[in-house]
């Protein structure tokens, strides 16, 4: 619904006439000056073209005029200009029947004359017809085409045109790789050629695909970027689109009031445009503020107003998203079997539309619906075919629903293990979503875009004194002594001003370096909830399975490691022999669980393990993953080797196993399912490196490279010393 908008918008930015208010009354000049001639023709076009948004009816009496003289004069080009124009109002209108009949005439026309560029605008034209209609393949196909013309003829305004609504219609029907490859084609394009409108929209249509992905960190960076552009050039539409994506993310955040704030302005920009698909837009999502809010009847109230806007200009995607939100009051209301009813009908739509997020979402609700009703089979079926949607889309929000639901049908019919499995996936991507990290982030990129707007309204103040202080310095130039109060002014509004920029740099400056402490103690803590959550699971595992005398056992060294690793989290830094020591623990844990592993600890003894400090949880991870991992196919001889050295002042950390290898269980896993901590340990040693000023670093390698069995981990781990 909000990429439609920027579709037709990008045209008519792009489509080449002139397209500024200030031409408006020079054409109006230019006009009395012709009377039945072809310029006529074109000069009613451009006013039109001009004011069609801001006045329909004055744009639809130069229409008139223009397509009856263009008659007249059989004028080929000013038939196809006409026809082209009265296309995009009926698009807009969701008339697109009328609106492909008329496009196509002006195709006609335009092959007649081999106008190259107008039959590419009309190609341009069907793909946003087609994709407001949910022919995707259709609008691909036409984009493609137009695409290869405007390449022909060198126009790179163009071309980005087609990379962005080719983008838009891969992100609509789920394909994000493919969306966010046009989109940075797109975006190089348009920083080559300092094209600001271009790049607002690429980063408005990123931060709509982010948002789908559940990256909020990205969607607002994106949807913050675009709306620093925007009031630079003061477009009140794309501000209102803009501000409405915003909602849609903090809503999504559960930050309601936020959302709500955003929407409210966003549906007051809209009001004044009139323009029925941003309102729409807007009412679905305060309707969405109202549900959580659990303010059921005024959410169901702006639901049925938008599914009846929705409908009367044939939007099927708002239409589709309109019943879901209603399905989702009726649940909540625990009325299943309407819920069902609307699930299914936002099902069938999407469906047929193509629209696999929604669709995902359908299917979901709909095993929602049987699992309150307590049939245990049809819920499953759902919940595993939006499963396996939600990971083919990579949506995030769907993928932990669902692993919600088939934990609690799974548990329900006494499959307790993968009820578990189920649980611990519900567990993981839910931390992945919203963890403070991601807060904190977000809180430094709000930070970031008010001080450009301080910075730009500094600097606009610092011109308008100066313009002020020149002005006033020419007045008085005939007495010396006023010419030098003048100065002595422009001078010390200067300094002032260059003093609040100054303390505004530095204010950022420091913000930033505070958020990267921050960050780097959040990685570090996420460390302990990540390594206990793992002991539970086992040790649910354990007593799931009766295994009363090992349970008991685990428990104990469990506790003991929980205290140290507890301890040590707590620090920044701690003696190696204290992390060794845990290490060593966490070892001793693992012989009660996987009694096929030997595991070997080797030091150097040039290493003054209680005089060194270092990062505390860095070694333990890849014992983790090794243990998870190297063994799936061995039952065995199975071996991890731990071997500490210090070269050339370098601390070195080498993790062996004897196992399958990284590159055989890269090739027999999912790639997008890498370990946490493994993940959260590269991104430490990133800060620990800038923190520490020396080298941290981590390679990981199959070691067949040294005609061996197994994987290797090499960490340089940073550290300090210190006295006895």
């Amino acid at each position: 619904m909000k990429k439609n908008i920027l579709l037709i918008l990008i045209l008519i930015f792009f489509e080449g006439v002139i397209a500024q208010t200030k031409l408006i009354d020079s054409l109006k000049i230019e006009l009395k000056s012709h009377r039945k001639d072809t310029i006529r023709v074109n000069l009613l076009y451009d006013l039109a073209f001009e004011t069609f948004q801001k006045d329909t009816k004055l744009a639809n009496s130069y229409i008139v005029e223009a397509e009856q003289l263009s008659e007249s004069l059989n004028f080929t080009k000013g038939k196809a200009r006409i026809n082209y124009l009265k296309g995009i109002l009926d698009n807009i209108k969701g008339d697109y029947v009328t609106s492909l009949k008329y496009f196509n005439l002006s195709l006609k026309h335009y092959k007649t004359i081999n106008d190259k560029r107008g039959i590419a605008s009309n190609y341009t034209a069907f793909g946003i017809t087609h994709y407001d209609q949910a022919e995707y393949e259709k609008a691909i196909q036409s984009y493609l085409n137009a695409l290869e013309i405007y390449e022909n003829i060198g126009n790179k305004r163009e071309v980005i045109t087609c990379l962005i609504n080719i983008g838009n219609v891969y992100s609509e029907i789920g394909d994000f790789d493919k969306a966010i490859s046009n989109y940075n084609k797109a975006l190089n394009k348009c920083k080559l050629i300092n094209d600001e409108n271009g790049i607002s929209f690429i980063h408005s249509n990123l931060g709509i695909l982010y948002k789908k992905q559940g990256n909020y960190y990205l969607a607002i960076e994106n949807s913050n970027e675009s709306l620093y552009y925007r009031k630079k050039t003061a477009d009140t539409l794309e501000i209102a689109v803009t501000l409405n994506n915003l909602g849609e993310i903090y809503n999504s955040m559960k930050d309601v009031t936020k959302a709500l704030l955003y929407h409210q302005k966003s549906l007051e920009l809209a009001l004044k445009q009139n323009n029925k698909k941003i309102i729409v837009a807007n009412e679905i999502n305060i309707g969405n503020i109202y549900k959580e809010q659990k303010e059921y009847k005024k959410a169901l109230v702006n639901y049925n107003k938008s599914l009846q806007t929705s409908s009367q200009i044939n939007d099927l995607k708002s239409v589709a998203i309109c019943f879901a939100n209603i399905a989702t009051i009726y649940l909540a209301l625990e009325n299943s079997t309407l819920a069902r009813t609307n699930f299914i009908k936002a099902n069938e739509i999407s469906e047929d539309i193509n629209n696999l997020p929604i669709l995902t979402q359908s299917e979901l609700g709909i095993s929602e619906t049987f699992l309150f009703e307590k049939n245990y089979k049809k819920a499953l079926f759902y919940a595993l075919k939006g499963r396996e949607n939600a990971i083919k889309l990579d949506l995030l929000l769907e993928q932990r629903k669902a692993a919600e639901l088939l934990s609690q049908i799974y548990n329900n019919t006494g499959n307790y293990k993968k009820a578990l499995e189920s649980h611990e996936q519900f567990k993981k991507l839910s931390d992945s979503l919203l963890n403070e990290e991601n807060i904190k982030k977000i809180a430094s990129i709000e930070y970031e875009y008010k001080y450009k707007k301080e910075l730009n309204d500094a600097a606009e103040r610092e011109t308008k004194l100066t313009e002020t202080v020149e002005t006033t310095s020419k007045d008085l130039e005939k007495s010396q002594r006023n010419l030098l109060l003048g100065i002595i002014t422009f001078l010390a509004v200067a300094m002032v001003l260059g003093s609040i920029i100054f303390y505004l740099k530095l204010r950022n400056s420091k913000a930033k370096t505070q958020n990267i402490i921050t960050e780097q103690k959040l990685l570090r803590t996420q460390m302990t909830p990540h390594f206990i959550f793992n002991s539970l699971s086992v040790l649910q595992g354990m007593i799931l399975n009766s295994e009363e005398n090992k349970s008991v056992s685990y428990l104990s060294k469990f506790s003991k490691l929980l205290r140290i690793t507890l301890e040590n989290s707590r620090d920044k830094t701690v003696l190696l022999s204290q992390e060794l020591e845990a290490v060593e623990n966490y070892l001793s844990l693992q012989n009660i669980e996987n009694e096929k592993i030997t595991f070997q600890l080797y030091v150097d003894d040039a290493i003054e393990t209680n005089t060194i400090k270092v990062p505390p949880m860095l070694i333990q991870p890849f014992v983790e993953n090794a243990i998870e991992h190297a063994f799936k196919n061995q039952k065995d001889n199975c071996v991890i080797e731990i071997k500490l050295t210090l070269v050339d002042t370098k601390l070195i950390c080498v993790i062996l196993d004897n196992g399958m290898g990284i590159d055989s269980s890269e090739r027999n896993s999912n790639q997008n399912k890498k370990s946490l901590a493994t993940k959260i340990t590269k991104e430490r040693l990133d800060y620990l490196s800038k923190d520490f000023k020396m080298d941290a670093s981590i390679a990981i390698e199959d070691r067949t490279k040294y005609n061996a069995q197994g994987t290797q981990v090499t960490i340089q781990i940073p550290y300090s010393t210190t006295e006895l």
